[in-house]
């Protein structure tokens, strides 16, 4: 009997741990844009690449 309680204190802990982590994340906005990165390396730079400086020793 007290493994059964034990299990369903295990249980409703880390459902509830799941809960908050997955409402954290909508919070930070973890779901907000899926789509966009695969699109995003498709799009140009409007600017050209600077070149490096050279230090001087």
């Amino acid at each position: 009997m007290y493994s059964t309680f034990f299990l369903i204190g295990i249980g409703f802990f880390i459902g509830v741990a799941g809960w908050l982590l997955f409402i954290w994340a909508v919070k930070s906005g973890q779901f907000d844009d899926p789509e966009a990165p695969k699109y995003r390396m498709l799009q140009d730079d409007d600017e050209p690449a600077k070149p490096a400086k050279k230090k001087s020793p």
